[in-house]
């Protein structure tokens, strides 16, 4: 083990007695302070910026703090200031890339504003513990979470004063911040791509367990209004690879195939994609494959995935810097934080090619 942990065990030989290693001891506030040459109210009046000072004093508090290694305890801090430190995000599930993209971006501007970033994970449940998320509430300044929690969740916590931020658009409470893509405009975009491509028979693979899939399936009937197009609506339990590796024979092995078929998000995508390949259909060359959120590994896939990137790590960021702000005590405006999606066209779909028919 490491030496700096305080403790070195002879584990290379049994009999060899463990040796302890004094830790070196913390400093306090009272060390920076008679380091300095001045009270402990000022150095935490400065630490904590509450207070400015003569150019010369700073500069002493400064090189202590430096010289000392001085950290200020997040508990001390809480006492002084009310704060913890410490900011939430609650995750939708964690298996899913979308969501890391999501935690990356607000733990890159949590960072920069110098507080703690905690996750929790719902694992997609429509339900999660209320009494996890206010435990969350009781350990944060604010908090991240999606506008696809339940109501009486939600509602717990705009009860407890905790300033909060959702993520996901269209949110249901407009009267609050929100950040996210528009999901409907994002479906009407790919299902005018698709209509561009000659497509005109589409299968959705839904989750009906999120609010945002129904305007994707909206929109995308929407994209192919004024043609003569046919669609077949399927529902997955999750937004999961193996869920929509289950449901890929249901949907591929129709009396007519799909010209394309579009997942609700990558994850279930790339499910299809395995079982086609098992089923021996190819993909572009018979059935087309979309989907949303361009996580990372569909462009890794064979072949690489048609996606509309959902912004999840630009989401991230720019939700935490409002968060950081009404925490601050800042106005936030109430303005439109739509971020724009865009398409980002791979091997998954091509043009289809004229049937005899047509």
């Amino acid at each position: 083990m490491d030496a700096d942990c305080g403790i070195v065990s002879g584990l290379d030989n049994p009999h060899e007695k463990a040796m302890t290693v004094q830790r070196k001891r913390a400093a306090t506030i009272r060390d920076v302070a008679e380091a300095a040459q001045v009270s402990t109210a000022t150095v935490s009046k400065f630490v904590n910026g509450n207070q400015r000072f003569t150019a010369a004093v700073e500069a002493r508090i400064s090189q202590a703090v430096r010289d000392l290694g001085y950290s200020l305890n997040p508990m001390a801090r809480g006492m002084i200031t009310g704060q913890t430190g410490n900011v939430g995000i609650i995750i939708l599930d964690i298996r899913n890339p979308y969501f890391t993209s999501l935690v990356k971006g607000a733990s890159r501007e949590a960072a920069s504003a110098g507080l703690n970033l905690i996750f929790a994970d719902a694992a997609e449940s429509t339900s999660p513990e209320l009494g996890v998320l206010q435990s969350l509430c009781r350990r944060v300044d604010g908090l991240i979470v999606s506008s696809r929690l339940p109501a009486p969740v939600i509602q717990a916590l705009f009860e407890t004063g905790t300033p909060v931020v959702f993520y996901g658009r269209p949110s249901p409470y407009p009267q609050s911040h929100n950040v996210g893509c528009d999901n409907y405009a994002a479906a009407l975009m790919l299902g005018r791509h698709l209509r561009e491509l000659g497509h005109r028979r589409i299968s959705y693979l839904g989750f009906s367990g999120a609010r945002w899939s129904v305007e994707r399936g909206r929109a995308l009937q929407d994209a192919f209004k004024g043609v003569d197009a046919s669609f077949r609506m399927f529902d997955a339990n999750a937004p999961s690879a193996e869920e929509g590796e289950r449901l890929a024979s249901a949907i591929l092995l129709s009396q007519e195939m799909d010209d394309a078929i579009v997942a609700y998000n990558d994850l279930l995508a790339m499910g299809i994609l395995l079982e086609a390949k098992a089923l021996g259909i190819r993909v572009p060359e018979q059935v087309s494959v979309a989907a949303f959120d361009n996580i990372a590994y569909g462009r890794l896939v064979s072949p690489s995935l048609t996606t509309v990137d959902m912004m999840g790590e630009a989401t991230g960021e720019l939700a935490m810097r409002k968060l950081v702000g009404l925490i601050k005590g800042e106005t936030v405006p109430l303005d439109d934080d739509t971020l724009q999606s865009r398409i980002v066209p791979r091997e998954s779909t091509r043009a289809r090619a004229p049937r005899v028919n047509d």
